[in-house]
């Protein structure tokens, strides 16, 4: 399994902004969580405080083909120093609007500056991968590397503002997110050697990647995985708080990040003879069936075990929507294409995280899970309908090539 990630990291910077990326996005994981209990501790409603993160989501989905755009046509080290700044702000703003009781407007106000201004990273590592390795089989190798990074982070994240909130301090959590978010851009901006180079719009088109039909394609089931996601991290805070260990909800979520994290490992160490669109479809349907038993299962440690099964498949359907991406996509709207996806998820995240609070009050947690079900199934039906978009007869997988 080690040996395709062997030499990986060799070539110059690439360490460092492997680093810098990693240490960057761990507010990805962090801040919706972090919301929910500093929200939910001080007002006693998960239905505001999913309200709240929806809003911080949504802005981020609205945001990031922006910020990939500029990434694109100014270049990644000009774009990032500004957003980092004021995102450092907004999240500041947010916490003490909370402290303070200020009207809700202030947070909703504080959160949608927070998710405007929060980077999509993942999309900028992975195109200085594509930069440094585009067309080769290492790309594959790169990409299935930062999907078990994003799980690393998913894993450690939610567990570590989980126990900050709860043991430390209300707050401590979403200052580690700032604190982590602030270093690593500054990190990654710094980083010019490995950076992709700024390509004028003739080099591919000046139109958006989310107009190409495949892109498009993808971005819709992305928006059902995003409510999967949004909505299964919500409902599993009240899960735990239902069973009295409200401690335990982000080793829940960590668990079932673990499970795409060894799935991740995995998949990127294959060389495989399948096309990335077979892959695709049939990573889509293993999601399906490992979230069926989620809505049955009653007790904390048989909860675990079920999110880290049906973690199992996050992974490969991520590696493989960022490979197909990479090959619809022109050189010159890469970051920008890459990020379509990142806001796809955001926005399913924004819709899941409000309706899972919505419903985890009016049904309870373990019913709520079956609006997570629904979301994977249309997820399912989209994918496998549309699948002939991402046909790529002229390009072979990168493995193949």
């Amino acid at each position: 399994m080690v040996g395709p990630y062997r030499g990986l990291f060799a070539g110059p910077g690439v360490k460092g902004f492997v680093l810098a990326g990693f240490f960057g996005r761990m507010p990805m994981s962090m801040l919706g969580i972090g919301i929910v209990l500093l929200v939910q501790g001080l007002t006693g409603s998960f239905a505001m405080a999913g309200a709240v993160s929806a809003v911080c989501s949504l802005a981020f989905a609205v945001a990031a083909p922006l910020s990939g755009r500029l990434s694109d046509r100014f270049g990644q080290g000009r774009v990032i120093v500004p957003f980092a700044v004021v995102n450092a702000l907004a999240l500041v703003a947010l916490m003490a609007s909370a402290g303070l009781g200020l009207p809700a407007w202030t947070l909703y106000a504080t959160a949608l500056l927070a998710g405007a201004t929060s980077l999509s990273l993942g999309s900028m590592v992975r195109a200085r991968w594509s930069h440094l390795h585009g067309g080769s089989a290492k790309l594959h190798t790169a990409f299935a590397f930062e999907s078990v990074a994003d799980e690393v982070i998913f894993v450690t994240g939610p567990a570590l503002v989980t126990v900050l909130a709860t043991a430390v301090n209300r707050y401590a959590g979403l200052t580690a997110a700032l604190v982590a978010m602030l270093a690593g851009s500054i990190a990654l901006a710094l980083q010019r050697g490995t950076e992709p180079p700024v390509r004028s719009a003739g080099a591919g088109g000046d139109g958006s990647p989310i107009l190409i039909p495949g892109v498009a394609l993808l971005s819709c089931v992305y928006l059902s995985l995003g409510a999967v996601f949004g909505s299964v991290d919500l409902i599993t805070v009240a899960f735990a708080d239902e069973h009295g260990i409200r401690g335990a909800s982000g080793f829940l979520l960590a668990a079932f990040a673990g499970g795409s994290m060894v799935s991740g490992l995995w998949f990127g160490s294959r060389h495989w003879r399948i096309s990335l669109r077979g892959r695709f479809v049939r990573a889509l349907g293993v999601f399906l069936v490992g979230l069926l038993p989620l809505v049955f299962i009653g007790t904390v440690p048989v909860m675990a075990v079920a999110l880290f099964v049906a973690g199992l498949a996050i992974s490969p359907t991520l590696i493989t929507g960022f490979s197909l991406t990479e090959r619809l996509v022109p050189p010159s709207l890469l970051t920008e294409g890459m990020a379509w996806i990142s806001t796809s998820i955001g926005f399913g995240v924004a819709i899941g995280a409000w309706a899972g609070g919505r419903l985890t009050e009016m049904f309870g947690a373990s019913s709520a899970y079956g609006f997570s079900l629904g979301c994977a199934a249309l997820a399912v039906a989209v994918g496998v309908g549309g699948s002939g978009l991402l046909r790529l007869p002229q390009a072979p997988s990168p493995v193949e090539s």
